[in-house]
């Protein structure tokens, strides 16, 4: 499954701090359309560290061509003005209206 690879992905680069997913993979859709994923990374994530497969998450295009999923990340400070309000800002549509979120953590 796409999301389930994305997440391993992240995941193994042991620097993902938090896995946040919206769109219709939260929603009552029996067969969502594609996978849109919210990624807080901790600021000692390196890019160029990144290599392989795992590389495409952290491409928006690349991301969506080889996943089907729009994938959005930054570092932990970049999180304005502050983790968790840059977290339930994915939570809000353009119209202000508000979408389903899941926050994704290990048991």
């Amino acid at each position: 499954m796409r999301l389930a690879r994305v997440y391993e992905l992240a995941a193994a680069t042991g620097h993902m701090k938090r896995f946040i997913i919206f769109g219709s993979f939260v929603t009552a859709k029996s067969e969502p359309n594609d996978v849109d994923v919210f990624l807080i990374m901790h600021d000692t994530f390196e890019l160029d560290q990144v290599t392989g497969e795992a590389r495409l998450i952290f491409d928006h295009s690349a991301a969506q061509a080889h996943f089907g999923a729009s994938i959005f990340w930054l570092r932990q400070l970049a999180a304005l003005p502050n983790e968790q309000e840059a977290v339930l800002g994915w939570q809000l549509k353009r119209d202000g209206a508000r979408r389903g979120i899941v926050e994704v953590t290990e048991a």
